[in-house]
């Protein structure tokens, strides 16, 4: 490869997490190109000429592109490593034999289980992360409480309280019985927490949480815990999703 690339760029398709974590990596000064620490976001390299290090360890591009779909459990850590030595979805893969140098696509909480994708490709995690691409997610929710049509329009149409401000999203209730609400939320970001934190400004304690679908991509097939690599139709369709196609 001739052609020169930024440097973010570089170290995301080398399958170092998103654009905006590798500029993290940057920032932090642990970034060297041909043995100079590189601060500058707007560097770019020659991937055939340039020596690039991470951490002391030397960095290459890789044109394989892998897209994994993981059904996580609650309980697992969407990170590569945890400090607290919990169990991550990056261990999950590596117990099913993919050995890449892989990480999530965004995060699904400690508690919360479903649908997510990982990868090695830094182009398709960044767009798929990033709120100017808008890609839908849809999450089955369970909260304590039936709640009224009322509290359902107020979170739909966007909250703002505090430092906490939403847009709008879709929300469907499913079932109101035996002092639970079963509903389905669609939304097209992906704050902390958002969803416990919208039905918790009124009174309802989520007591769970599933991710179910990517944009109207669903996979049905797996079961908890499962991990399998995206079909050549499901990754065309996410990279078209994204505006990658």
């Amino acid at each position: 490869m001739s052609a020169r690339v930024r440097i973010n760029r570089f170290l995301s398709t080398a399958g170092l997490g998103s654009r905006r974590k590798c500029e993290e990596l940057i920032r932090k000064g642990v970034v060297f190109v041909n043995g100079k620490r590189i601060e500058d976001l707007s560097v770019t390299i020659d991937p055939d000429k340039d020596s690039i290090s991470v951490d002391g360890k030397q960095v290459k591009w890789t044109q394989k592109k892998i897209v994994l779909i993981l059904n996580k459990p609650a309980g697992v850590i969407s990170a590569v490593v945890d400090s607290f030595k919990r169990k991550t979805v990056i261990d999950l893969a590596r117990e099913n034999g993919y050995t890449e140098r892989l990480f999530p696509v965004g995060r699904l909480d400690l508690d919360t289980s479903g649908v997510l994708v990982i990868t090695n490709d830094g182009e398709l995690a960044y767009r798929l992360t990033h709120p100017r691409f808008k890609i839908e997610k849809t999450y089955l929710v369970k909260v304590e409480g039936e709640i009224t049509d009322e509290v359902v329009s107020r979170i739909s149409s966007g909250i703002i309280s505090g430092d906490f401000v939403t847009k709008p999203c879709k929300i469907k209730v499913l079932k109101r019985e035996c002092g639970i609400t079963e509903l389905e939320v669609k939304l097209k970001e992906g704050r902390k927490r958002q969803i416990r934190r919208m039905f918790g400004l009124f009174a309802h304690k989520v007591v769970s949480l599933h991710r179910i679908a990517l944009g109207d991509l669903e996979f049905k097939d797996l079961e908890i815990g499962e991990i399998r690599p995206m079909t050549p139709g499901e990754k065309r369709h996410l990279r078209h999703l994204s505006g990658l196609v």
